[in-house]
């Protein structure tokens, strides 16, 4: 009796090249900023999260250097050995930030792309004083006012930009979103980049696999690009 294939034996999965994918990124985003009259280049995020350090280690070999990933703790246990190993590595915090790991998320990440709440402001603050360490930062905009989402509500953005950058002094990069999942992204994307422009930062980091082309059009200084870049995420083993 023949049984169905296994997921994980999908020809697609089995064959995905990394380093052509990469290409085909890089490819779309220089299309996409020619468009629109850009000389400059959106940095492109390589989001590895699920993705183990083999994966990550053929994207380094085809020239990639700026990772994202979302926890923590599954940078740790995949990264100090690959930034030791490759030191001109960028690594970017696009999850969210929990206080208690304030201390860890300093020492190990270059840039963090979550700052959501004067606490976590607060923490960070103390935290980069002590390691005598500036890392720079994206405030998240929740531009939906999703209640379920995490970001500062645009009303309330000119008092957090005033705590961050003038009261602590934090290294404010730029701003960041993610939209609405079921809404057109263009309109945040726009949103977000007249935020910036009326509060006097220069950073965007917005769009990934299936809408970065657009984020580039719009403006987007940083992109966070997954799936086309890796694949689909691994399915855990079922038991």
């Amino acid at each position: 009796m023949s049984t169905k294939p296994k997921t994980d034996d999908r020809p697609d999965l089995m064959t995905h090249s990394i380093p052509a994918a990469l290409q085909q990124v890089r490819s779309t985003l220089r299309k996409a900023a020619r468009a629109v009259g850009r000389s400059d280049e959106a940095t492109l995020i390589a989001v590895s999260k699920t993705h183990d350090a083999a994966a990550v280690k053929q994207a380094i070999m085809a020239g990639q250097r700026d990772f994202g990933e979302n926890r923590v703790q599954e940078a740790e246990a995949k990264f100090p050995a690959l930034k030791a190993a490759h030191p001109d590595l960028v690594l970017h915090l696009i999850g969210p930030l929990q206080t208690n790991k304030v201390k860890e998320a300093v020492a190990l990440f270059d840039v963090i792309h979550t700052l959501d709440r004067p606490k976590l402001a607060e923490k960070l603050a103390d935290e980069m004083k002590k390691q005598g360490k500036s890392v720079p930062c994206f405030i998240q905009v929740n531009t939906g006012r999703e209640p379920q989402k995490a970001g500062i509500d645009p009303a309330d953005l000119s008092e957090f930009v005033a705590l961050c950058r003038d009261q602590l002094k934090l290294p404010v990069m730029g701003l960041m979103c993610i939209p609405p999942a079921d809404e057109v992204p263009a309109p945040h994307f726009a949103f977000l980049r007249e935020l910036a422009k009326r509060h006097d930062v220069q950073g965007l980091s917005m769009g990934m696999s299936g809408d970065a082309a657009e984020a580039v059009r719009l403006g987007a200084t940083h992109v966070r690009v997954g799936t086309a870049i890796f694949g689909a995420r691994p399915t855990p083993p079922q038991s």
